[in-house]
């Protein structure tokens, strides 16, 4: 058994937050182990603009390359990730050793006004960084102005309320949740401002992986993997086994334009997704249940119009 453990993570304030609930679940599960952390600046947190995201590599890694490093050069053992930034296909060496329980999975509509994305006057601005929600609410509302928006939430927040030309701006429910934001009756306060909250969870569909925290560590590294798997939440393993495998089918990009909800029964995996292709006005639409997560993630490829026996 192992005596001590040494977590990475980003120095944001959401992700140390996710870091403290990883270290918290180490220590439900083994009262004993000392369990320490190391913080790191990624290309994602020093690129203010949207460039890298623009590059032929999509932005894969952005948020993740200086703390998979950090795993191979020994500095620490796990790496704690949002696991929406992880991309599909990881360095060779490396594996996702575990899972936390997954938070709410809904994106939120933060607005000036009231109604929710229906109360958005027309024509109105709308800020997100992320291509899949950008690609939803132009589906959604043709009439919305998107806009490119990067930032923590805190800097969003902040920018939303100075910014008079923008009307709302779109943030995951788990962050929200994890930072320890009231959404008490609809509403959210941030300095001196007061915004209208609406959950979209029933309009649009989730990033893959969205509110999971994922664990990932060296694969040669056996205790390590014994320890996270102790720590793993079994349903939430399950969905995130069979996004990850579409994940893969689609090219391992974790910024493609794909929005997937599963679910988890007693014995079956449901999943159902949408993916917006260039040039097409309507997402391809498809989803299965199954009892295995990758058989599943499989079928629900091929009727998005990718064949998993051409993805090696």
């Amino acid at each position: 058994m192992l005596n001590s453990l040494i977590l990475g993570t980003r120095g944001s304030a959401l992700a140390l937050a996710q870091t403290e609930l990883t270290k918290a679940a180490l220590k439900r599960a083994f009262p004993s182990l000392s369990v320490s952390m190391e913080t790191f600046i990624t290309q994602g947190d020093k690129k203010l603009d949207l460039e890298l995201l623009r590059q032929p590599s999509g932005g894969k890694g952005l948020f993740t390359k200086e703390l998979e490093d950090a795993l191979f050069e020994r500095r620490i053992e796990v790496a704690v990730h949002s696991l929406k930034d992880l991309p599909g296909n990881m360095p060779p060496g490396l594996v996702l050793g575990g899972v936390l329980e997954r938070a709410a999975t809904a994106d939120m509509l933060i607005s000036k006004y009231p109604g929710g994305l229906d109360g958005l006057p027309h024509g109105s601005s709308v800020g997100t960084s992320s291509v899949r929600r950008a690609r939803q609410l132009n589906w959604l509302r043709p009439d919305l102005k998107v806009n490119e928006w990067r930032g923590n939430v805190q800097t969003r927040l902040r920018k939303l309320g100075q910014q008079g030309a923008f009307s709302a701006i779109l943030l995951a429910q788990a962050g929200l949740d994890r930072l320890g934001f009231s959404l008490v009756g609809g509403r959210l306060e941030f300095e001196s401002a007061q915004f209208h909250v609406a959950s979209l969870e029933d309009r649009m569909f989730p990033a893959i992986g969205q509110g999971a925290i994922a664990l990932q560590c060296e694969k040669e590294r056996v205790p390590v993997l014994e320890t996270l798997r102790a720590i793993t939440h079994e349903p939430t393993w399950m969905a995130i086994r069979a996004e990850r495998e579409l994940q893969r089918l689609l090219s391992g990009d974790c910024t493609l334009p794909v929005g997937v909800r599963t679910t988890v029964g007693t014995a079956s995996v449901r999943m159902e997704a949408l993916l917006f292709e260039d040039g097409q006005k309507e997402p391809a639409h498809a989803k299965a249940e199954g009892v295995v997560p990758e058989e599943v993630a499989a079928i629900v490829a091929r009727g998005l119009g990718i064949d998993p026996a051409h993805i090696h």
